[in-house]
């Protein structure tokens, strides 16, 4: 049985890790927002779908931490890819030239993507 109050401190440590508002944990795991509210409030315990969703969405969530609090968060660490030799060296003296960023695309292991494009407005 899941210890709700343990539960709702996790998912709120997650919240917390990745910077995400309630709304927009809702919205990232495509959930409605009432879900989130009625589980921090304690209204509502968790549905087997709503866990899914987050360890889906979250591929450091452990889904024993998340449910039993055993194990550790971030469960996957994030590692430096080794240097490949085909692969120029960055320098400090070329990265301190006048670049900018104009796209990110992050490829996780499971196939997936995300892709983040710079904010002409800033």
């Amino acid at each position: 049985m899941v210890n709700t109050e343990e539960f709702v401190r996790r998912l709120e440590k997650v919240m917390n890790y990745y910077g995400l508002s309630a709304s927009a944990f809702a919205d990232k795991i495509a959930v409605q927002r009432s879900t989130i509210s009625h589980l921090l409030t304690g209204r509502n315990k968790p549905s087997l779908e709503f866990v899914l969703k987050v360890v889906k969405s979250f591929p450091e969530v452990n889904l024993y931490w998340l449910l039993n609090g055993k194990g550790s968060f971030p469960a996957v660490q994030k590692e430096r890819a080794p240097h490949h030799p085909a692969e120029p060296e960055l320098s400090s003296e070329s990265s301190s030239k006048s670049k900018s960023i104009k796209k990110i695309i992050i490829f996780y292991e499971d196939g997936s993507f995300e892709s983040f494009n710079k904010n002409l407005g800033q």
